[in-house]
């Protein structure tokens, strides 16, 4: 990693469709030898993912509009815009659901880096604010996710885990 300062405009950055979701990559791993990683989250109404956990890394979310439900396995709780969540490294299963009819943006800081690269190969690119549908669980698509997850340290916990 180099000293150089890199400033990412308002429409810049990777944009990538991820279960539904519009995920903008706004400082990636490569821009910082794998330190970390910050990604802006754009949900949907009735977006946002299942139940997970990540062995290896550190994770924050910062929602600066709207409204997410998130939920872990001790509680759940109606996050508005200036709501935090801290996950450390190793932390507990955790999902978040926009219940609300707005969109919600959410800024998602990843330590060190990985969460991106999972996105890349997870996702599909996509544009500014277009959202794919869910993706069709075959059994293709389930044994891509199982080897994602084995190859980043996620691990997934089906829809109602945290119900």
């Amino acid at each position: 990693m180099d000293n150089t300062i890199t400033i990412t405009g308002e429409k810049d950055g990777e944009y990538i469709g991820v279960a539904g979701d519009n995920y903008r990559i706004l400082v990636s791993g490569k821009d910082t030898n794998g330190a970390y990683a910050i990604i802006e989250m754009l949900v949907p109404p009735g977006g946002g993912p299942i139940p997970h956990r990540h062995t290896k890394i550190h994770e924050t979310f910062f929602v600066m509009e709207g409204e997410v439900l998130f939920k872990t396995e001790e509680n759940k709780r109606i996050l508005k815009s200036g709501g935090f969540v801290n996950i450390p490294k190793n932390g507990g299963v955790h999902s978040f659901v926009n219940n609300s009819n707005q969109n919600c943006r959410m800024l998602c800081t990843v330590t060190p880096a990985g969460l991106d690269d999972f996105f890349r190969e997870f996702g599909e690119p996509v544009r500014q604010g277009e959202f794919l549908p869910q993706p069709e669980m075959t059994p293709a698509f389930m044994k891509k996710t199982e080897v994602l997850n084995e190859k980043y340290g996620q691990e997934m916990f089906p829809p109602d885990y945290l119900d």
